[in-house]
């Protein structure tokens, strides 16, 4: 047991899908593992072990922001050996080509949080995903004939800009960032850190620039191709 993981040494696959929600955790959980066992309800961040197709497989909630996915990823990988991390979550789009529903692989994650900076005296790291799983999603993708756009994305800190404020994205925009969402750069980092593997497939839930967005319900129960995706993709790593 970790601080915030009630989970017994065991209970936990090496395998993790983390969407931030943890009732798109319960979701996938009742929706795709066979018989699976909630080990975690600390805080309630919910946490699941079952099967998927004969793999072990455990989906853990991880809050919004930085700091919550950073504490959940470190226990996870340290306290619990997890090997293969794939967050599963939304994200907003900020390019005219990304629409909403569309599926975004993140090669790599640009931010505007301080949480590498205070980590590397100021200096840049440039975090990426695991290559072994970023090619086994693009694969898995095209054969299931699912669309896919593969690019770098922004972690931000801020979720609600001040009014008035001038357009917090456009230079991500001109330089080719994707989507923006709250998360993947620390999963990243982490994973270099560890030397583990990780992965961020998202969702397009919203547009930053459009009066376009999906519903609470929606986000929860209406990501099927993502949370598909990856778990194909965890069925095939070691």
């Amino acid at each position: 047991m970790s601080i915030h993981l009630q989970a017994s040494p065991g209970q936990i696959a090496e395998t993790v899908l983390l969407p931030g929600d943890p009732v798109r955790a319960r979701f996938i959980a009742e929706t795709y593992l066979h018989h699976p066992v909630c080990y975690n309800q600390i805080r309630g961040m919910l946490g699941y072990t079952g099967t998927y197709k004969g793999k072990r497989i455990s989906v853990q909630g991880t809050g919004m922001g930085i700091p919550s996915i950073a504490i959940y990823v470190h226990e996870l990988i340290a306290d619990y050996n997890a090997k293969n991390l794939i967050r599963v979550g939304s994200c907003g789009t900020i390019q005219d080509s990304v629409g909403i529903m569309d599926v975004i692989l993140a090669v790599s994650a640009s931010t505007d949080s301080n949480f590498n900076q205070l980590r590397f005296a100021q200096m840049d790291f440039a975090p990426t995903a695991s290559f072994r799983l970023l090619k086994k999603a693009w694969e898995t993708a095209q054969g299931m004939g699912i669309k896919v756009d593969a690019g770098n994305v922004l972690t931000s800190d801020i979720f609600y800009y001040e009014d008035g404020q001038a357009d917090p994205f456009q230079i991500w925009k001109d330089y080719g960032v994707l989507v923006v969402e709250m998360e993947t750069s620390a999963l990243y980092t982490l994973a270099a850190r560890h030397r583990v593997d990780a992965l961020s497939i998202l969702t397009v839930s919203d547009s930053m620039y459009h009066d376009l967005h999906i519903t609470t319900e929606e986000r929860e129960r209406s990501f099927r191709q993502m949370i598909e995706i990856a778990l194909e993709v965890a069925v095939q790593v070691e």
